[in-house]
């Protein structure tokens, strides 16, 4: 057998124009599926519609193919995809691995503030689980995963080996909000194992995410790929630089300096600071594969699963 093909990813939210920050989450997942010879795409994750501002997507894709950074494939649209997201929810639903919510926000804290648990402002509010046994004759708000207790582990490729009690630390996670809108939990996992993807690099503020997506991926018998978790740039402040923060939009005038700059945050500085683009690009992947090989990453045991041919 030949060895598998490696397929990365890149999926921006677009509320925004891509930053600082986000150009070095793409860059990272483009390095790495360049290195291995394997097959780039993109994903424009605009399943909160209500945030995504007209043509912002559009703006996005030309950012990044501003600094070379070009898609294998035509990118996928997540608001495009409803149904997918609708066949992946009933199939949890019928083998009883998700319900139905009534709850509100205001009643979950009442809940847990019931029980005498501290709600810190930006702490996870973990799920009580009120209507795990039904609803009690209330409306359905939301849908949500029924989640096993027990820890899961997996290895990220760059921060080590990784564990999570999601049912302890997060509870039966939404999977459909309230609004109707597709939870993004749900809309990555189902989108990642339709585009076949192997290898997930995104920024270490993801991280906390991946178990919540293992154990989705579990419950809908698909593959787990493998997991990447990189630096991130902080504002003045210390904290993330992001959308929310007033992040500046990248100034592309000069776009090889602003991959330069994103490459030296990567620990990638190996281009001359005069060296065009596609050189600076080209010893940048050389020097990833070296840093960071996928032949040295164990995969993730995961369930065969043959990725769909769905189009986007």
């Amino acid at each position: 057998m030949g060895t598998p093909r490696v397929v990365g990813r890149f999926a921006p939210s677009p509320t925004g124009p891509l930053h600082a920050g986000s150009l070095v989450a793409a860059l990272a997942s483009w390095l790495d599926a360049r290195a291995a010879g394997g097959q780039w795409l993109v994903r424009i994750e605009d399943a909160d519609t209500q945030r995504c501002p007209p043509g912002m997507g559009e703006l996005v894709l030309s950012q990044l193919a501003a600094c070379g950074l070009q898609p294998d494939e035509a990118p996928w649209w997540q608001s495009r995809r409803g149904d997918a997201y609708a066949q992946a929810l009933s199939a949890l639903v019928s083998t009883g691995a998700a319900y139905p919510c009534a709850c509100t926000r205001r009643e979950i804290e009442g809940a847990l503030a019931a029980r005498g648990v501290a709600l810190a402002r930006d702490a996870e509010r973990v799920y009580p689980g009120t209507c795990r046994a039904g609803l009690g004759g209330r409306a359905a708000r939301a849908w949500r995963l029924r989640v096993p207790a027990g820890t899961l582990q997996w290895q990220d490729r760059r921060l080590g080996p990784q564990q999570q009690d999601v049912a302890r630390d997060v509870g039966d996670f939404v999977l459909r909000r309230a609004d109707g809108l597709w939870a993004y939990q749900l809309a990555v996992v189902v989108d990642d194992a339709a585009q076949g993807v192997t290898d997930v690099v995104r920024g270490e503020d993801l991280a906390d995410n991946t178990a919540r997506q293992i154990a989705l991926q579990q419950a809908l018998g698909l593959p787990t790929p493998r997991y990447w978790h990189g630096p991130l740039v902080l504002a003045a402040d210390g904290h993330k630089l992001s959308k929310q923060n007033g992040a500046t939009a990248l100034d592309l005038r000069d776009a090889a300096a602003a991959v330069r700059a994103a490459l030296a945050v990567l620990g990638l500085q190996t281009a001359h600071r005069n060296a065009p683009l596609a050189e600076q690009l080209q010893q940048a992947v050389a020097e990833w594969g070296h840093r960071w090989p996928l032949a040295a990453a164990a995969h993730n045991p995961s369930q065969p699963c043959i990725p769909s041919k769905e189009t986007p």
